[in-house]
Formats: C-alpha cells, sequence, structure tokens
C-alpha cells in the first residue's frame, strides 16, 4: 500500500499547480514587446494577458487597462479564459477530493477501496487539470513564435513568450505529475485486495458422508444391541 506521506507529496505538488494555475490565470504576462529591428525603445514595455493589456515605463507605475468587451476579444483569447478557469475549477476540485482520499484522514477509514476509488477521481481530475493549463498556454506560444518568424508581420506588432507561459507550463507538469502518482496509488492499493474464495464443496460432501456414517453406524449398534 502507497506510503501516506507519498500521497502527502503528491497533493503537495497538485496545491502548487493550483496556486499555478490561479497565478497564470491573472498574470498580464502572456504576450510582451519584443525589442527587434527599429522597435528598440526599451524604457516602455508591454504586456498582453487574458484579462487586461499593461503599458510599463521606466520610474513611472506600471498602467494596466481591462478589456473593455468580451465579444471583442479574439476567439483564442475567448478559449483560453474559458479553459484557464475551468482548471482552476478542476484544480481546486481535484485537491479537496485528494484530501478526502489521503490515507492520513478518517473519511472512510475503514474502507480502503473507497479511499483508493477517492484518490483515482482525484488523480484523473488533476491530469485534466494539467492539460486544459497546457493547451491554451501551448496554443499561445506556437501563435507568438510563429508571428514572430513571419516576415509579412510588422515588427512593433510581433510579441515574445512572457513570464505566465513559461509558468504556465511548469504549473501544467506540476498538475499531471501529481495526477499520476495518486492513480499509482490507487492502482497499489487495487493490487493490495486479496479475493477470498468460497469454501471448497468437498468440505461440505465430506461432512455429509460423515454425518450418514455415523447414521449407519448408530443403526447398526441398534441392531446389534436388539
Amino acid at each position: 500500500m502507497a506510503s501516506p506521506a507519498l500521497q502527502i507529496v503528491a497533493l503537495v505538488l497538485g496545491a502548487i499547480g493550483l496556486l499555478g494555475t490561479c497565478t497564470v490565470t491573472g498574470m498580464p504576462q502572456w504576450r510582451v514587446t519584443a525589442f527587434i529591428e527599429n522597435n528598440i525603445i526599451t524604457f516602455e514595455a508591454q504586456w498582453e494577458g487574458l484579462w487586461m493589456s499593461c503599458v510599463r515605463q521606466i520610474n513611472i507605475r506600471m498602467q494596466c487597462k481591462i478589456y473593455d468587451s468580451l465579444l471583442a476579444l479574439p476567439s483564442d483569447l475567448q478559449a483560453g479564459r474559458a479553459l484557464m478557469c475551468l482548471a482552476v475549477a478542476c484544480s481546486g476540485i481535484a485537491l479537496a477530493i485528494g484530501f478526502i482520499g489521503v490515507k492520513c484522514t478518517r473519511f472512510s477509514e475503514d474502507n480502503e477501496r473507497t479511499k483508493g476509488l477517492i484518490l483515482l477521481a482525484s488523480g484523473i481530475t488533476f491530469i485534466i487539470s494539467g492539460i486544459l493549463v497546457l493547451i491554451p498556454v501551448s496554443w499561445t506560444g506556437n501563435q507568438i513564435i510563429r508571428e514572430f518568424y513571419n516576415p509579412l508581420v510588422n515588427a512593433s506588432q510581433k510579441r515574445e513568450l512572457g513570464d505566465a507561459l513559461f509558468m504556465g507550463w511548469a504549473t501544467s507538469f506540476f498538475l499531471i505529475v501529481a495526477g499520476v502518482m495518486l492513480c499509482f496509488f490507487c492502482s497499489t492499493k487495487e493490487k493490495g485486495y486479496q479475493y477470498k474464495a468460497p469454501p471448497p464443496v468437498t468440505s461440505y460432501v465430506s461432512n455429509q458422508q460423515m454425518g450418514i456414517e455415523r447414521k449407519t453406524s448408530s443403526r447398526f449398534s441398534k441392531t446389534q444391541y436388539v
């Protein structure tokens, strides 16, 4: 059976993934200004995120503006919002379920099979959360790279990979690893179960035979007595 310490390690990784998912969702550094060719104005940097765009200047505090209309946003940005919000919800649910199924808790303490199924559900949900984070982060990164090497795009419109994308890849890794570990713990618990076979029929038959022999012996003893 899996060690409770390893289960706690898996939940810690899942908690780190949950915190990273929330952070990546709110960070504006998904797209960062690329300083190439004639675009060498280094005292001003532009950041673009899922919810807002920010302008940071030297010796001036950062100014951010939330996107005005949801319907006016590009379809990929809308999908990224939806997937990241869904990832936050799934990772939170997975973490709560994992705390219920961990060995050191008293929920379903006497039923190891139930705990194993709870850990399996938590692990699958963590893996789904990691995939949900990986999709918008990788899609945005691929789009940035294609636009960067596209000669038809102006240098002022080209962007670079922001810190949020790198943090998103790391967050996805933590979530998937936590989910795989919890699923592995469930499989080890399933292997520990033993099937108890019903009692052999031969014992029952032998008992019947012994009962018949006793009856016949008692009858013979009575006839001999008479």
